[in-house]
């Protein structure tokens, strides 16, 4: 038996070990690439949907202050409707891109949350600029603010696959019968 046949079988192993190890690697890499991968776009929607929140809360809190100066809302800074508007209108054109970024990025259970959450703040923008005064009105608009502020967040925090978090619903207090500031 010549030599190169002998050697023959060591060299195959040679080969064969040379060839796993490389599909190894490759394959590591490409699990590990697709690991960062993810995870950078993961970190990308949890930005997005952090902006969007807070510029929906945006909105939401000037309508409270302005809710305020018309009696029906216990915000201790109350703020007239217009001093608001400017604020108001700003809320809105930061809420627009935003909302672009949350479409492209997010999930649709995520969208759909945040548009159910951002036509009640847009229900309670038009309560405050029609100047109404009806207490049980904001209080019903109020409730379902909180719950769809809370359905977004559930939403987001089952998309990013986070443990549930807190439904941040506390007790108010209730809304003394002070005149409205016109």
């Amino acid at each position: 038996m010549s030599v190169f046949l002998q050697q023959l079988p060591a060299l195959i192993g040679v080969v064969v070990g040379a060839l796993g190890s490389y599909v190894v690697v490759v394959r590591g890499d490409r699990m590990r690439f697709g690991r960062e991968q993810a995870a950078r776009w993961e970190e990308r929607r949890l930005g997005v949907y952090a902006d969007y929140a807070q510029s929906v809360k945006k909105t939401v809190t000037v309508t409270y202050r302005v809710a305020a100066a018309a009696g029906v809302d216990p915000h201790p800074d109350p703020l007239p409707l217009e001093q608001a508007q400017p604020l108001l209108a700003d809320a809105t054109a930061r809420r627009d891109p935003s909302g672009e970024a949350l479409i492209m990025l997010g999930s649709p259970a995520v969208v759909e949350k945040a548009r159910a959450w951002v036509v009640t703040a847009m229900e309670m923008e038009r309560f405050v600029r029609e100047y109404r005064e009806d207490r049980e009105a904001w209080k019903e608009l109020l409730e379902r603010q909180r719950a769809a502020r809370e359905g977004y967040y559930t939403a987001v925090r089952e998309d990013l696959g986070l443990p549930p978090g807190h439904s941040a619903r506390w007790p108010l207090p209730a809304v003394d019968p002070v005149p409205p500031q016109r």
